[in-house]
């Protein structure tokens, strides 16, 4: 419709629409001329004139400011009458991010997307997943009495997550789980013990939730993500470490939906594969 209109119905279009922002914003005749720099008669030319012609760019684009709408949608060229900042405003946002998930804001947007597919890649092990020595071990001795927080944090989302009816897709890469069960990079320090506890809890999980809850561990060398958070249509959420940034645009959303499930697609050990890899790990760990 945008690029074949007839010039004669673009032009009443925009008469309609000119009208229609003036009226919404209750800005008269005389107040428009005087924000745009034009005469009365301008203005009212612009909205009673039954020719084909538009006004020139500059008229064009005045009116818009003067009138908090964007440019193309006066021409008929965008059916959203927002300003390209205010669509941006609305599709994307920045939240703070604390060191462990306990906000609340985490936790609202899992239950906005109630009932849809979650996707997920994770900065490190997924917290909801982990075991209470190993979020002890991750977050006390940098958060001190707040590490209860974000257990208590992981731990309602884990039983969200088990109440609601949404598939829950969690991508990991291969190293993380193996730098994991060796106790290396992040991992450095954390006793055998704890770990051979979190694959037991692992694999207590994969049994009881699978196949609402299915983990896949692709190769970092031939795909990489950032940490993301896909809320099924609504929502993605990338991890910047100090804060969250939010798309909330269908096309956006689209487009890393296609990067998760191409993880899924190439993951070097599939859901069903994943708890025979965490056995072999744990093998390797000594007591």
């Amino acid at each position: 419709m945008m690029d074949t209109m007839d010039k004669r119905d673009r032009a009443a279009q925009f008469r309609r629409r000119l009208a229609r922002a003036m009226e919404e914003r209750h800005v008269s005749q005389s107040a428009l001329s005087r924000r745009v720099g034009v005469d009365r008669s301008t203005i009212s030319q612009l909205l009673t004139d039954e020719g084909a012609r538009l006004p020139n760019a500059h008229v064009v684009g005045a009116c818009a400011t003067a009138l908090g709408v964007s440019s193309d949608w006066l021409l008929s060229l965008s059916e959203r009458p927002e300003s390209a900042a205010e669509l941006l405003a609305g599709a994307l946002s920045l939240t703070e991010a604390p060191r462990a998930l306990v906000d609340e804001r985490i936790f609202q947007w899992h239950q906005e997307a109630a009932g849809y597919k979650m996707r997920h890649v994770p900065a490190a092990l997924p917290d909801m997943l982990k075991t209470r020595a190993l979020l002890e071990w991750e977050y006390a001795p940098h958060l001190g009495r707040t590490a209860d927080q974000a257990i208590g944090a992981s731990e309602d989302r884990l039983s969200f997550m088990r109440r609601a009816q949404s598939d829950y897709e969690i991508a990991l890469p291969l190293y993380e789980i193996d730098s994991f069960a060796r106790a290396t990079g992040y991992y450095a320090g954390l006793p055998a013990e704890i770990r051979h506890q979190q694959i037991d809890r692992f694999l207590e999980l994969c049994e009881q939730l699978y196949p609402r809850l299915r983990i896949y561990l692709f190769d970092a060398k031939r795909l990489y993500s950032a940490p993301i958070t896909i809320f099924g249509p609504l929502l993605c959420v990338f991890y910047a470490g100090g804060h969250y940034l939010a798309f909330r645009d269908r096309d956006r959303i689209e487009t890393f939906t296609t990067h998760f499930d191409t993880l899924v697609r190439e993951a070097k050990f599939t859901a069903r594969q994943f708890p025979d890899h965490l056995r072999a790990l744990q093998k390797g760990i000594e007591r």
